[in-house]
């Protein structure tokens, strides 16, 4: 009995354990942006808003946010939509590839971005596609990337559906487009949420793929950032993490209220 009832303490213990293990990188970061020192130390020499204001003003890095927005959002989209289709159809297959489908799906998790980035950015260039170091090609690696994270969540909403809720929709007159959207689609809606969330995230981080894809005048954020890193080793690069951190949670608060917003609509 007495095991029993600390076992709650001890799951909040460890949540909280768990939550402090992410927030602390992103509590150095934030610490390191706003160092008022003239290069990148923790703890920080002082506070000061000298680097926030460098980033604001520096081309490199505002152009680099701006690509690595642009190609974000164009990743989450076509991820999403593409991502969705083909969850919908491995979790209602019934062909015996199923298993071999899914697999392949994965495979850009499973394989490390730097084989992935070299693997595209030969073929680009042996193809003679004109992909290579291009914006489109840019976009195509990060679909690449982001669409296994939109199958996974999507296809484990779809795992207990319940079809004959859509069938009830069918009986009434609703044809199978109509009785998608207004049944299933609302039903999977937090999933497809979550996933897109998932790929934006993950598109505006990646760096192994981006390293292969990018050019000179064509630099992401984190490809920026390693950059800055290596050859001036300033806290402008902090800076940068602070907006890019900050684009994140922005990114999943407007999406948890659109969703909270579209319940309350629907009652």
């Amino acid at each position: 009995m007495h095991e029993e009832s600390n076992v709650p303490s001890v799951f909040k213990a460890i949540a909280f354990l768990s939550l402090a293990i992410l927030l602390v990188p992103m509590a150095v970061v934030v610490l390191a942006g706003l160092n008022s020192g003239d290069y990148l130390t923790f703890p920080p020499q002082g506070l000061s808003l000298r680097w926030i204001k460098a980033f604001l003003t520096s081309p490199t890095f505002l152009s680099a946010y701006g690509v690595s927005f642009v190609v974000a959002l164009g990743a989450t989209l076509v991820s999403t939509l593409f991502g969705t289709m083909a969850a919908v159809f491995l979790s209602r297959s019934s062909s015996g590839s199923v298993p071999v489908l899914r697999g392949f799906f994965m495979l850009p998790i499973v394989l490390p971005g730097v084989v992935l980035g070299l693997a595209l950015y030969v073929f680009f260039v042996s193809s003679g596609v004109g992909l290579a170091r291009t914006m489109p090609g840019l976009l195509i690696g990060h679909i690449l990337v982001t669409c296994p994270f939109v199958i996974a969540t999507v296809t484990a909403s779809l795992v207990g559906f319940d079809r004959s809720l859509e069938e009830a929709a069918r009986s009434l007159g609703a044809g199978p487009v109509t009785a998608f959207r207004l049944v299933t689609l609302k039903i999977i809606a937090p999933a497809i949420s979550a996933g897109s969330i998932f790929a934006f995230i993950v598109s505006f981080g990646q760096f192994e793929l981006t390293l292969f894809l990018t050019a000179p005048d064509l630099q992401t954020l984190p490809s920026a950032m390693y950059t800055s890193m290596r050859y001036k080793f300033e806290p402008t690069a902090a800076a940068a993490g602070i907006f890019a951190i900050a684009l994140v949670v922005i990114s999943m608060v407007v999406t948890s209220r659109l969703v909270n917003l579209k319940k309350i609509f629907e009652r």
